[in-house]
C-alpha cells in the first residue's frame, strides 16, 4: 500500500512539476519583449547638415515602445549613408535583414526584384485605422512596383529652381513668375551669361544643373512604359527636350560651369530639393553656404507641351518579406510614416516634407515655412502641396536604373558633340529597347 501511494504521490508531483514549468516558460513569454530590428543611416536623407540625425527615430521609437510594452525597437547607430546599401547587402545575404528598414532609390527595384520587400497591400487594406487617401497620392505612388504597394514614404522632397535674386536684380531682371516657360528661362540665361571682368572669358552664368530629365518632365514626357516593356527617347517631345538642352548649353562658349560657380553667386538658376532650400534658408546655415547672395525657389519652367513639375524624391521604407513579426512590423512602420506626432516631428526634425498632407498644410506648418523664409516668397503650405501633387514619380521597373545611365551617357555626350538630336535619341532608343527586351 505504501508503495502504492509514493507511485501516486510522485507520479502527482512530476504532474505539478511540469504545470509549473509550462507556467513559469508562459510567463517568460509573456514578460520577454518582442524585438523588431530597424535598418537605418546616420546623417541626412538629403544630404544637408543636421546636429542630430537620429533625434527623430529616437523619439519616434520612445514613444511607439511606451504604447506597445510588449515591442521593443533597435537599431545600428553609424553606418554612414554612402555604405548603406551594402551594408543592407550583406545582412540580406546572411537571412538577418532588419524588419524594417529605410530604401535608397537605388534598391528599391532591386529589393522588390528579388523578394525582399513585403508586398503591402494586404497589411494596408485590412487596416481600418490607415487611410492612405490622407498621404500625398505621389508620395504613395513613390513606393508602388507593378501596381502593388511594397513601401511606404516617411518623408518627401520636390526639385524646385533656386533663384540667385542678388544676379538678376544686378541685371535688371525681374523674378519669374511660377508658370514661366522655357523661353523665358533661356532668354534670362542669354541675357545674364557674360564675360564680367573683361578677361575674354565667360564667367557669369544663367544655370547649372538642369538636367535632361527635368526637360523632358517639364515638357510633359515620358520615357518608358510603366512596367518597362518599351522607352520612348526618339519621341517629339523627348528630342524636344535635348534640343533645348543644346541650345541652353551653346550660351556657355564652351566654359565648365560648376557648383562652386553657383556657390560663388555666379549662377541665376539651378535645380535643388526643397529640403535644401529649407537647410540654408534660415541662419545659420545660410551664411555658411550662400550668405553672399539673397536667393529664393520659384517652380521649374515649363515646356512646349508640359508644366512646371519636377521629379518627387521620397525616404521609403519596407518591411523584410522574412520577418518573424509581420504585425509588429507593420505597427511601427505604420507609426512612422502615418502617425501624427511622428509627421509633425518631421516638420521639426527633419529637411523633408511630412506624407500626411493635412500636417504640411496645418499651421504648425505655415510657422515652419514662415520662419524659413519670411520675407515675400513662392514657399507656402498650399503651394507646396500642389508642387507634391503636380510633381513626377519615376517608373519603377528592375531595369530602370541601368537604362537611364546608359541615356545619361549617350545623351551628355550628344549634347558636348554637338550631335543631332533626332538621330541620337532614335540610336540611343533603340539602344535601350534592346537592353530591355532581353533578360
Amino acid at each position: 500500500m505504501r508503495k502504492h501511494v509514493s507511485k501516486k504521490h510522485k507520479i502527482l508531483a512530476m504532474l505539478v512539476l511540469l504545470i509549473i514549468a509550462a507556467l513559469l516558460q508562459g510567463y517568460h513569454m509573456v514578460t520577454q519583449p518582442i524585438v523588431l530590428e530597424f535598418g537605418i543611416f546616420a546623417g541626412s536623407y538629403w544630404d544637408v547638415p543636421i546636429q542630430d540625425s537620429n533625434k527623430f527615430f529616437d523619439e519616434a521609437i520612445s514613444e511607439f515602445e511606451k504604447m506597445n510594452p510588449g515591442i521593443k525597437v533597435i537599431y545600428r547607430s553609424g553606418t554612414l549613408k554612402r555604405n548603406y546599401s551594402e551594408w543592407l547587402s550583406q545582412k540580406i545575404i546572411r537571412g538577418k535583414e532588419p524588419d524594417i528598414f529605410c530604401i535608397l532609390p537605388k534598391d528599391f527595384n532591386t529589393l522588390v526584384s528579388i523578394g525582399i520587400l513585403k508586398d503591402l497591400d494586404g497589411l494596408i487594406d485590412h487596416d481600418p485605422q490607415f487611410d492612405s487617401s490622407k498621404m500625398y497620392v505621389n508620395a504613395i505612388q513613390s513606393g508602388r512596383f507593378q501596381k502593388r504597394q511594397y513601401a511606404l514614404p516617411s518623408e518627401i522632397a520636390p526639385v524646385l529652381m533656386f533663384v540667385n535674386k542678388t544676379l538678376l536684380a544686378r541685371e535688371g531682371i525681374p523674378i519669374p513668375k511660377g508658370n514661366w516657360t522655357w523661353n523665358d528661362f533661356y532668354e534670362i540665361c542669354k541675357k545674364v551669361t557674360r564675360d564680367t571682368d573683361g578677361d575674354g572669358q565667360v564667367d557669369q552664368f544663367g544655370t547649372f544643373g538642369f538636367t535632361w530629365q527635368e526637360a523632358v518632365y517639364t515638357n510633359g514626357q515620358r520615357l518608358f512604359e510603366p512596367d518597362g516593356s518599351g522607352a520612348y527617347f526618339d519621341s517629339p517631345g523627348v528630342v524636344e527636350a535635348v534640343e533645348f538642352l543644346m541650345k541652353l548649353d551653346a550660351l556657355h562658349l564652351n566654359a565648365k560651369v560648376t557648383s562652386n560657380d553657383f556657390d560663388a553667386g555666379k549662377v541665376a538658376f539651378r535645380p535643388f530639393l526643397f529640403s535644401t532650400y529649407k537647410a540654408y534658408k534660415p541662419y545659420p546655415y545660410r551664411v555658411k553656404k550662400y550668405g553672399q547672395f539673397e536667393w529664393e525657389c520659384i517652380n521649374l519652367p515649363r515646356g512646349p507641351k508640359g508644366n512646371n513639375v519636377a521629379e518627387l524624391h521620397s525616404l521609403l521604407m519596407g518591411i523584410s518579406s522574412r520577418t518573424k513579426y509581420e504585425k509588429e512590423a507593420w505597427e511601427f512602420l505604420k507609426f512612422l510614416v502615418y502617425k501624427e506626432n511622428t509627421q509633425t516631428n518631421v516638420l521639426k526634425y527633419s529637411y523633408g516634407i511630412p506624407v500626411l498632407r493635412y500636417i504640411t498644410e496645418s499651421e504648425f506648418g505655415e510657422r515652419v515655412f514662415s520662419a524659413v523664409s519670411p520675407e515675400e516668397t513662392f514657399i507656402n503650405k498650399s503651394l507646396l502641396s500642389e508642387v507634391i501633387e503636380q510633381s513626377i514619380v519615376t517608373p519603377k521597373f528592375q531595369k530602370y536604373e541601368d537604362a537611364v545611365t546608359m541615356a545619361d551617357k549617350e545623351i551628355y555626350q550628344a549634347i558636348s558633340m554637338e550631335k543631332d538630336a533626332g538621330k541620337s535619341m532614335g540610336d540611343l532608343n533603340k539602344e535601350i529597347n534592346e537592353f530591355l527586351k532581353n533578360k
